[in-house]
Order: structure tokens, then C-alpha cells, then sequence
């Protein structure tokens, strides 16, 4: 165990310097010293509680799910019995108090009518339950209910689909390690380290993007909309502030439009005619075929452009829109414009998030922190030197190096990870509790080295029997602490998962410190002076 031939010398010298000088950059960084441009500059990423930033906490409405599921189902419904053989008519639709509510024309017809609708709906998940729920009353009247379960799974869905759109909105604005996670049922927290002003970020994450083209109602009048009353199978649509017809609003069909979740492309341009800023938009071919037949059965009519509930604009169709390929305009600044591509290329949020917590973390907390940290690392550092070096003598000197090099890789491992690893404030806690433990393995080998000479060995045996016999248990040891660390990993949140990352790359740093480096400066020691004893 004691033979290092020069190339694995070469090899772990390598290894070790390779770590340890990624480092360096991060260290130069905290001096505010300038680091050469034309060098390599891996920088360590720290969190939320060290660099300052932004925190806020989203929250989904359950609420908003069930109408939506409500909506899609009544379309489906619809079509469905449209296109059944033979054709099953039925009257009005009622979507009052949560339930989908219809009669048929033809009461023979039942049977045929639930063996249509039964396959729009699903199972909900492992629960045994369907999403939803059929009833007849009355012989000739059909009741669908949202099951408990249905809904659950719905919602937990939405939340999941949102979680991710968040992602990809914050990515776009170019913001490095975000923490997005879920809390609860309905609620995600956001965090983004290095953000002062998290407006822009409230704004981008409170837009639900969803993009609807729907055929205005031509036949409502202005004094019913004004009232608020909307014809049969229509709904009454506010215009956007800013927009052209800002403080009034009109009337769509509520069903046969075209949604933009099939966008496959969204940019901020400019009209070539106005040079107003323009969001121009790409369909997918399904998409851009359902566009394209809008457009060519409806040619004269004004359809309406609406965005989250309010109307952007409301053209005329003047000629059939081919190629999946159109403009959104609105009175849109560049940065709006370019805002709302990045909603839409993200997708459309399933679920309006609400804000309801928010704050603001300085920096110059961060840089307390740090110092603060710094401080204890160094003072519990110190400490320990001087307890192994006079403790045990030399073996305390290859320690002490061993402790220096060790912290310097755990820095330049996690600047070499860049996004995957922050340092968090409990990640300080963690390296101050690795250089601790990492002293632990050269007590084991110091100790059972004095054993093997007490019971007579020549030092080249003990010591190598000691690293040996030791390194049983300090891989036993430490297998157990990166199982606990990954757990930690996967199930914790944020701070403890910052704790985590430090904690396992420190474990691994440290056991090739501790073992395999003290053994080959130790090797080389003993082969250079070739000691008849040592004192430990």
C-alpha cells in the first residue's frame, strides 16, 4: 500500500491541482482583486442568502382548474354527440353550480348518449375512482359531476405543468440558479439569487399567457354588452388597458376558437407598416392547419385576439392566414412585447398564480454571512492544527496540508459545477463541518498506527498496517454519511439541500486527502529517511 510509482504521483498531483486551483477565481473574487480575462474563471454560485435576491411564493386557485375542466368537457360533450351515428341532438348546455347539465331530444337515445360521453372520461389516478361523474335524471337528462378525486389529480397536473413554465420564464430572463420548488398543494416558492427588484419577476410570473383566437359574436348589441348581458353560447370580453378600445369590451363565441398552446415560436419584430413593437407568432402544424380553416370559413368577420382574459385587438379576417404564421399587436413597448414572447414561448400557465408572499434579501446580508463564516472556518481551522500537529508531531504537518487542500476542493468542485451546486449559508455550516470531520480519518490512522508499534511492529508495517486496518472504517463511516447527504438531497428543499451538495463533495475530498495523499507523502517520507522510529 505504500509503492507510488512516478506516474501515479504525476497522476494524483494532477487530480489534486486541478480541483484545487479552480478555486482560485472565487477566492480572487472576494478581494474585489480583477482576475485575468484570458484565464479559465469556474466561479462558485452562491444562494439566495449569500448573493441577496428575490423570494417570492406563488399560489394556484383549485378553483380556476375546475372551470377549465368544466369548459373542455362541454366542448367535448358537444362535439362528441355531434359527430356520433346516427347524430344525438340535444338542447341548451347548463354549467351552472359546477356541473355539466343537459336533456335529450330524444329519450331513446340514452343508452347511446352514455356510451359516447362515458370514454371522455378517465380514471383519477390510483384511486379507483373516474374524474368524473354520470347521472341521468329523469330519464332523458344527463349530469356530470367533477369527482373529489378528479379535480385532486387536476389540480396536482396544473401545479406540475406551472412549476415548469415558471422555470423556463425565469431561465429566459437569463438569471443563474433559480430555486423553484414545490410547497404544498397549490403553492411554489421562487427564489432568484442576485435579483434586487423583483417586479419584472412578478410581472413575468403573473402573466397566465393564455392566448385564445375567438370568433367575434356580431350579433350582440352594444347596449346588452353594456350591460353585461351576452347572447346564447357567448361570453362578454374586456378590452386591455393600453389598447385601442380600452374601457369598453365585446362579445365572442365561447366555443370554436383556437387556444395557443400549440405556439411553437414567439418573438418581439416590429410592423413593417407602423414600426410598432409586434409579438409574431409560429403554430405547429396541427395548429397552424385549425388556423388556417378559422381564417378561411370566416373571411370579413373580425375574430379577437385575447390574451389572460382581455381582448388585445379584434381585426377583420381579410384574407385566409396560411402557414401557421401571424402577429399580435396591442400597444406594446418593446419590453412588453418582448415579455409577453417570453410568456408565450414558455407556454401558457395551466393555473393564475397569485403572489401572495414576497421579499427582497440584500446582499450586504450575504457578505455578513461569508465573513462571518469565514471567520468560524478559519478559527475552527486553526484550531484543529494545532491539535494535530502537537498531537502527532510530522503526521499532524501532512494533516494540516491535507485540510488546506481538501477545503480548496470542495471550492473548486463546486465552482467547476457551476448552476448544479450553490453555496448556501447552511453550505458554510457544511464546509466548517467537513474540515471537523475530515480530521477524523487521519485520527483513525494516527491511532492505529501508535497501536501497531506498541505491539512491537517496525514502522514500515505499522504504518502500513495502520492505513490499511483504518481505511476499513473510514469508508465504513463515510459510505453512511453520503446516504445520509443524498436523502437529504433529494427530499430537502433549498438551505438543505445547499447543505447536501457541500456535505457529499466534502466526503469525497476528503477521504482522498486524508487516505490517499497523507499515505503518498508519508510513503515518500519513509523511503527518503527510512526512520528506525516515529513519534506519534
Amino acid at each position: 500500500m505504500l509503492e507510488f510509482p512516478t506516474w501515479k504521483r504525476v497522476y494524483l498531483w494532477a487530480i489534486t491541482l486541478f480541483f484545487a486551483l479552480a478555486a482560485v477565481p472565487s477566492l480572487v473574487s472576494l478581494t474585489n482583486a480583477r482576475w485575468p480575462e484570458f484565464l479559465p474563471s469556474p466561479m462558485i454560485n452562491l444562494g439566495l442568502d449569500l448573493a441577496g435576491g428575490s423570494h417570492i411564493l406563488l399560489e394556484g386557485d383549485p378553483r380556476q382548474v375546475a372551470k377549465q375542466r368544466l369548459e373542455t368537457m362541454e366542448e367535448s360533450v358537444r362535439t362528441a354527440l355531434r359527430d356520433a351515428n346516427p347524430r344525438i341532438r340535444i338542447g341548451d348546455i347548463s354549467t351552472a353550480n359546477g356541473r355539466l347539465s343537459f336533456m335529450l331530444e330524444d329519450p331513446s337515445q340514452v343508452d347511446a348518449a352514455r356510451g359516447v360521453i362515458e370514454p371522455l372520461t378517465t380514471g383519477a389516478g390510483l384511486t379507483g375512482q373516474r374524474d368524473w361523474q354520470i347521472q341521468v335524471v329523469d330519464g332523458s337528462r344527463f349530469v356530470l359531476t367533477q369527482t373529489t378525486a378528479g379535480l385532486n389529480l387536476a389540480v396536482k397536473n396544473a401545479m406540475e405543468s406551472a412549476t415548469e413554465v415558471v422555470r423556463k420564464r425565469i431561465d429566459a430572463l437569463g438569471t443563474r440558479e433559480p430555486t423553484i420548488i414545490r410547497q404544498g398543494d397549490n403553492r411554489i416558492v421562487v427564489q432568484v439569487p442576485g435579483l434586487q427588484d423583483p417586479q419584472q419577476l412578478k410581472e413575468l410570473l403573473g402573466q397566465t399567457a393564455e392566448l385564445e383566437f375567438k370568433l367575434v359574436d356580431q350579433t350582440a348589441l352594444q347596449s346588452d354588452i353594456q350591460q353585461g348581458i351576452a347572447p346564447p353560447g357567448s361570453q362578454i370580453v374586456p378590452y386591455a388597458e393600453g389598447t385601442i378600445g380600452q374601457g369598453t369590451s365585446i362579445a365572442v363565441k365561447r366555443l370554436g376558437g383556437i387556444r395557443g398552446n400549440s405556439l411553437t415560436n414567439a418573438q418581439q419584430s416590429f410592423n413593417p407598416q407602423t414600426n410598432e413593437p409586434v409579438v409574431s407568432i409560429q403554430f405547429d402544424s396541427a395548429g397552424g392547419r385549425r388556423f388556417g380553416i378559422l381564417t378561411r370559413e370566416n373571411v370579413g368577420k373580425p375574430f379577437a385576439i385575447i390574451l389572460d382574459g382581455e381582448v388585445l385587438s379584434a381585426p377583420n379576417i381579410n384574407e385566409p392566414i396560411d402557414g401557421g404564421q401571424a402577429q399580435i399587436s396591442g400597444g406594446f413597448t418593446v419590453e412588453t412585447a418582448n415579455q409577453l414572447a417570453i410568456a408565450l414561448r414558455s407556454g401558457a400557465l395551466p393555473i393564475d398564480l397569485t403572489v401572495i408572499e414576497e421579499r427582497t434579501v440584500g446582499p450586504d446580508l450575504g457578505a455578513d454571512s461569508i465573513q462571518k463564516g469565514a471567520i468560524g472556518l478559519l478559527v475552527g481551522l486553526g484550531l484543529l492544527m494545532v491539535f494535530m500537529i502537537v498531537t502527532y508531531g510530522r503526521f499532524g504537518v501532512y494533516t494540516c496540508i491535507a485540510l488546506i487542500i481538501n477545503l480548496l476542493m470542495i471550492l473548486g468542485t463546486m465552482a467547476l459545477l457551476g448552476p448544479l451546486a450553490a453555496l448556501t449559508l447552511p453550505g458554510i455550516a457544511g464546509l466548517v463541518l467537513t474540515v471537523g470531520a475530515a480530521v477524523d480519518a487521519n485520527v483513525l490512522i494516527n491511532e492505529r498506527i501508535r497501536e501497531e508499534r506498541a505491539r512491537g511492529r517496525r514502522v514500515v508495517q505499522a504504518v502500513e498496517m495502520g492505513y490499511k486496518e483504518a481505511s476499513r472504517a473510514i469508508m465504513d463511516a463515510n459510505v453512511t454519511n453520503v446516504i445520509a447527504a443524498v436523502i437529504m438531497f433529494m427530499f430537502g428543499t433549498g438551505p438543505v439541500r445547499g447543505f447536501a451538495v457541500v456535505l457529499m463533495i466534502g466526503i469525497v475530498t476528503s477521504v482522498f486527502t486524508a487516505v490517499t495523499l497523507t499515505r503518498m507523502w508519508v510513503a515518500g517520507w519513509l523511503r527518503k529517511k527510512r526512520p528506525t522510529d516515529i513519534v506519534l
